[in-house]
């Protein structure tokens, strides 16, 4: 069995981390992913780099909570994250959450719902470079209540 989390330094490759998940899965109909990349802008100003940091063990654990938790509310068959740490330039791949259904509705519910979890609740800590000099990222307004719509309140106050 493949693992469903990784935290890692170094880059994903898409294609391979798909075929892993769908490999021997002959009642996979539908994969959906997405892949979070570093932006050069945030807040309306640059950002030269972007660095994640987070607590070995405990991350994890809460990434695999959240994926049984998907698996509970979805029809879906497999289901990947790999979020990258580290020291990251803008248009690195950050994140990846990928998963597999029978249909296409399930798998794109599944995967919104984990990235709305991973941006809120994943124990990760962001720090942007910016021209005014470094600043850590909080989780935005808007992911929370993007978590709200799947009934789960952010402990973000």
């Amino acid at each position: 069995m493949n693992a469903r989390v990784s935290i890692q330094t170094e880059d994903f490759d898409l294609s391979a981390e798909v075929a892993r998940l769908r490999a021997g899965h002959k009642g996979v109909g539908a994969v959906c992913t997405f892949v979070g990349t570093v932006r050069d802008r945030n807040d309306g100003q640059s950002v030269s780099t972007l660095e994640l940091e987070h607590y070995p063990g405990m991350t994890e654990k809460s990434i695999e909570q959240m994926i049984d938790e998907a698996f509970k509310r979805f029809d879906i068959l497999g289901a990947r994250v790999i979020h990258r740490v580290g020291l990251l330039q803008p248009l690195d791949q950050i994140v990846l959450v990928a998963v597999t259904s029978a249909h296409r509705g399930e798998s794109f519910q599944a995967c919104e719902f984990l990235m709305d979890y991973l941006k809120t609740q994943a124990p990760f800590w962001k720090k942007e470079q910016t021209p005014e000099g470094a600043r850590w990222v909080d989780a935005r307004v808007s992911d929370d209540a993007a978590l709200a719509k799947w009934g789960i309140a952010s402990n973000n106050a």
